[in-house]
């Protein structure tokens, strides 16, 4: 059966969306389009170039985390750079437009110039992450012309309606890495190597970043149940990943076998969902 993903935002959790990609698979569904914001746009990205969960996972693992992110205030008005970022997913992705692609790819991001949701299927793929990772007040905004881009988390966490829009007459799998609303927030560490870091961390512009980014995290919870209500994903997967920070460092493995959990839970509903589905293609094509 032939379906569509949604895959949230999340930082470090994001490995769970590799999880997710390998039982699908492995359960004989065919992945036919990917949009994704935040961390969900990387996986998304690269799995249109034609990876497998496997290839994500070797190229998750293979990251120095303890280097992914740049100097504090070295890229723009932010605590954190994405140099490293940049640098990670330039082999993968290169000069690359979304015309290259495998398969139909969008990436969601916020324009601060007309305060909305843009979905970005043209230009570079590479370019258009960046701006979908930019965590207001961690990451400096990415200027994408005519827009000036932040992360798309703060208005649409998993993107059902651009997965939707891709191929509108398959069902969408969405995969939410935000905990339940009732859940406590998990505090921001700031990855910062080096002797600076326990100064840096002490900083009140530190500590009055920690206090946004759990704010924004209870946004986008808030958003993310709007969001399910409004665009109705026939299929909701939520890796257990609350325990980890979005900026942790973390076991790629690990956190990808939550989301294989997660959608190992799921497949019944999803085979449910996808045999009403087909039923009803083959009503409208008879």
């Amino acid at each position: 059966m032939d379906i569509s993903l949604a895959f949230g935002g999340g930082g470090s959790r994001g490995a769970a969306h590799i999880g997710v990609i390998r039982v699908l698979e492995r359960a004989g569904y065919r992945i036919k389009a990917v949009a994704g914001t935040s961390i969900g746009s990387i996986v998304a990205g690269l799995y249109a170039t034609g990876k497998t969960a496997d290839d994500l996972e070797k190229i998750f693992s293979a990251v120095d985390q303890s280097r992914l992110y740049g100097w504090p205030l070295s890229e723009g008005p932010g605590l954190l750079g994405l140099r490293g970022i940049a640098d990670l997913l330039r082999p993968h992705l290169g000069e690359s437009t979304f015309d290259d692609l495998a398969i139909p790819c969008a990436v969601v991001a916020v324009d601060l110039h007309s305060n909305r949701e843009i979905i970005l299927q043209e230009g570079r793929v590479l370019d258009a992450i960046l701006g979908s990772i930019a965590i207001p007040g961690i990451f400096p905004p990415r200027d994408y012309p005519p827009y000036l881009l932040v992360d798309g988390g703060v208005l649409d966490p998993v993107p059902v309606r651009a997965a939707r829009a891709l191929m509108p007459n398959l069902p969408v799998v969405a995969v939410t890495l935000m905990p339940p609303l009732d859940a406590p927030t998990t505090p921001l560490t700031l990855p910062i190597p080096g002797p600076i870091a326990e100064t840096i961390q002490r900083l009140n512009i530190t500590q009055a970043v920690r206090i946004f980014a759990d704010a924004i995290e209870i946004g986008q919870r808030q958003m993310t149940e709007l969001r399910f209500q409004l665009d109705r994903p026939e299929v909701i997967i939520r890796p257990d990943v609350m325990d980890i920070g979005i900026l942790d460092n973390i076991s790629v493995p690990e956190v990808a076998r939550r989301g294989e959990m997660a959608a190992l839970e799921a497949l019944k509903d999803l085979r449910r969902t996808t045999n009403w589905s087909s039923r009803l293609l083959r009503r409208l094509r008879s």
